[in-house]
């Protein structure tokens, strides 16, 4: 016998599918939809009860769902907690399932939501269940490359000030999801906060390819490439030993006194 219920959203769908109190969740074959609904109620602080979750999704999904760097920071956050585990098997999947202690569900989309088909069978649940959790079992793990969200915050916090980080993560989540993402990557947004604050190009550079950002060199080309454009601007600082060090500033009076998201927008269109 197979009941259904068609939900809102995936957030809600999550919600029902954990509302037992289950330890554990595994999720196959989830959508990008669904993996950043997961990885928001992870980093959701006001979101209590949240189970362990265990992903088993195709390499090339979980490959676009974590092409930005917010989520995947968020997602690296989240393994590193040891709240998410993500693995990818060796065949294609063809079915999404939720699989907790207790049940066994298929997401499918529906005109008006979610639907959510669940059967209240319990040796085809626990067959299902068992066989999936071989499978998650025998799969790979996946390595996320990006540097887990809560790493960023605290050495940024040290190496550049509470400040900067603060407005760099302002400044990603402002732009996630919109058209300003696709102009502004992380290194971009780095340089951009950076030269609101009046940090050496230097300390940026350094403390980005330490956590895992990008490369000195990156650093460097984008910081020619934002220059170019009017967006920032240097200024030498004299050193006791060496060359001197450039102090990165805001390149057009346009960009001054502008909120973060305002700032991103206004830098966007000197990029154009």
């Amino acid at each position: 016998m197979v009941s259904s219920t068609v939900e809102a959203d995936v957030e809600a769908v999550l919600a029902s599918a954990t509302a037992d109190g289950d330890e554990d969740l595994l999720v196959v074959n989830p959508s990008i939809e669904t993996i950043e609904a997961i990885v928001s109620a992870g980093m959701d602080g006001e979101t209590t009860d949240i189970p362990d979750v265990r992903l088993l999704v195709e390499e090339r999904t979980i490959k676009d769902a974590t092409d930005g760097f917010l989520l995947a920071s968020k997602a690296a956050a989240l393994v590193d907690r040891r709240i998410l585990t993500i693995r990818t098997p060796e065949v294609d999947l063809s079915t999404t399932l939720l699989v907790s202690a207790d049940r066994v569900a298929a997401l499918v989309e529906a005109t008006d939501g979610i639907g959510v088909l669940s059967t209240t069978d319990e040796a085809f649940r626990e067959s299902v269940g068992d066989a999936y959790r071989a499978r998650f079992a025998d799969a790979a793990d996946y390595r996320l490359r990006t540097p887990a969200l809560d790493r960023v915050r605290e050495t940024m916090d040290e190496a550049l000030g509470e400040e900067p980080r603060a407005d760099f993560e302002a400044m990603l989540e402002a732009i996630d999801g919109t058209d300003l993402a696709d102009r502004l990557d992380a290194v971009a947004v780095a340089l951009l906060v950076a030269a609101k604050h009046g940090v050496l190009l230097y300390d940026l550079s350094k403390w980005g390819e330490d956590v895992g950002i990008a490369s000195k060199a990156t650093f460097s080309r984008t910081k020619t490439d934002l220059e170019d454009h009017g967006v920032i601007d240097t200024e030498k600082v004299p050193i006791d030993v060496g060359r001197p060090r450039l102090r990165l500033q805001l390149g057009s009076d346009r960009l001054r006194d502008r909120s973060i998201e305002g700032l991103a927008s206004a830098a966007a269109e000197l990029l154009e």
